[in-house]
């Protein structure tokens, strides 16, 4: 599709990417909203906490929505998106990805950017268990790369999916972690890498044979998480190989499901590569846009909805 151009047009003082950032994932609050939490069991027998909200009517239409590293199905970027659904007439589905909803999950290995059999289990449950005939799905940074991936490997898609949005995502994972390396991201790479060894930590009281603490001390950067733990846990040769085989950016040309992308230009996270023009010119189910500001997750407008989520409601057009 002709690249889409964007309207964004934030205030003043988040049109800093780093600002509009850090506010978005760490000032901002969604208030007057609850959920109702669900367990249901994966395929290899671990298990996915789902977190629930409703619209006021009976709705035949469902939105899942994918957290980004080391996010929940709490954060305020993914309820900001739930509750504006739920005020639109759409379900809403929040997932916690494995080890993420305050409970440790129960194997060695969790969840990671490429791991896209974890939704397909959410969006059958959602059509087969749950009856919805029209499914939407919202990924998130991490949660967006798995949303593209899913959609666009060699596997079936349910009819009932009709739409997908992808936002702030890193498309090209290994271009994406030598910008998370780069001094101008130290503060966010030291925030996720805290998180993700604490977690590990955990496991080795469960797999003190998979992991030591001798190991665990050996990670200072997140590339060195993803070489000890992710790429091992998960069957991949070390992180590079993790970061190839799990990049969507090569399943973009197979899209068959009309998908929004949106990744702001002033996105520390992203590498140049995370803005697959080409891509999106040479798929009809592909809409790209990249508005000049917005950071990570940043997109802040005046009234408390963020432009990400009211281009969402935009493009999927719930009847």
């Amino acid at each position: 599709m002709p690249i889409l151009e964007s309207t964004y047009k934030p205030p003043f003082q988040f049109k800093n990417g780093f600002i509009a950032t850090v506010y978005s994932g760490l000032v901002r609050k969604i208030k007057n909203f609850e959920q109702q939490r669900e367990r249901i069991e994966t395929r290899d027998y671990d298990f996915l906490d789902l977190d629930w909200s409703y619209s006021e009517n009976k709705s035949d239409a469902v939105i899942i929505l994918l957290h980004g590293l080391e996010g929940h199905a709490q954060r305020p970027y993914v309820t900001g998106t739930a509750k504006l659904f739920n005020e639109n007439g759409v379900d809403a589905v929040c997932v916690n990805f494995r080890g993420c909803s305050g409970e440790d999950n129960r194997f060695y290995n969790s969840y990671h950017s490429g791991a896209t059999d974890d939704l397909d289990d959410v969006v059958k449950h959602c059509v087969e268990n749950k009856g919805y005939s029209k499914v939407y799905i919202k990924g998130i940074s991490l949660g967006g790369n798995i949303t593209l991936k899913y959609l666009g490997e060699d596997r079936e898609i349910p009819e009932q999916v009709k739409s997908a949005i992808a936002i702030s995502v890193p498309v090209y994972l290994n271009g994406s972690a030598k910008e998370l390396h780069k001094l101008k991201n130290k503060a966010f790479a030291i925030r996720f890498k805290k998180h993700l060894v604490d977690k590990l930590k955990l496991k080795i009281i469960q797999f003190p044979d998979r992991i030591s603490v001798m190991k665990i001390n050996s990670i200072k950067t997140l590339r060195d998480f993803d070489e000890v733990y992710t790429s091992k846990a998960h069957g991949f040769e070390d992180a590079l190989d993790y970061y190839e085989q799990s990049s969507s950016l090569q399943f973009l040309k197979n899209i068959k499901v009309p998908t929004l992308l949106i990744n702001a230009l002033n996105d520390s996270f992203l590498s140049s590569e995370c803005f697959p023009v080409k891509e999106a010119k040479h798929n009809d189910n592909l809409y790209l846009e990249m508005p000049k500001f917005g950071g990570h997750v940043g997109f802040i407008q005046k009234g408390g909805i963020y432009y990400n989520e009211r281009r969402a409601l935009e493009f999927v057009k719930p009847e």
